[in-house]
């Protein structure tokens, strides 16, 4: 990874990285990537993620940051090399892949998440009940292996300390669109 930033560093606005489309997870993945190293990369963004990999894999252009279940077979079958995954650990499916934080940008963490949300006067005791039903259903057999064959890392966490979570990613996530005015097309 350090000698990706170098490399891209060393020919400002000359590398093209490829996302599934303007404002996608993608596209902020890299621009959050790009803020926090001062790399100058070229935003390439397509209308999915089909033609990006096809791309990516055929060298036109040189980086992307896409989800991993669709990329596992092509890394292992030497058509992409990965050089950092996103989140905060290192990937069950990739273990001897670093994190980004780990390959010398400390801080960097990313994910595409979902999460639940009702409206704001749904009562406490209805909330309750779906967290509870929820995660009875997250701890399944049946749910860990599909979520884990999905590359999906399973949370379950409390409605307090999603709605933090949900209020930090919101601010950082509102700084890079401010930062690289990203629209969503």
């Amino acid at each position: 990874m350090q000698e990706f930033i170098a490399y891209v560093k060393a020919r400002p606005g000359q590398v093209d990285y490829a996302s599934s489309g303007n404002g996608s997870g993608q596209h902020l993945f890299a621009a959050l990537l790009a803020s926090m190293t001062g790399m100058k990369i070229n935003h390439i963004p397509y209308r999915g993620s089909g033609q990006a990999t096809t791309d990516l894999i055929g060298g036109q252009v040189q980086m992307s940051m896409p989800g991993m279940a669709g990329m596992l077979g092509h890394v292992r079958s030497g058509k992409l090399r990965a050089l950092a995954v996103t989140g905060a650990r290192r990937a069950p499916q990739l273990p001897d892949v670093p994190t980004v934080a780990e390959s010398g940008v400390p801080g960097y963490e990313a994910y595409v998440w979902l999460g639940l949300l009702a409206p704001k006067a749904t009562p406490a005791t209805i909330i309750d009940k779906v967290y509870r039903e929820v995660l009875a259903v997250l701890a399944t057999d049946d749910v860990r292996r599909y979520m884990a064959n999905a590359s999906i890392e399973l949370v379950g966490s409390s409605p307090t300390e999603f709605g933090a979570f949900f209020r930090m990613e919101k601010e950082r996530w509102a700084k890079i669109v401010r930062e690289t005015g990203a629209k969503v097309d």
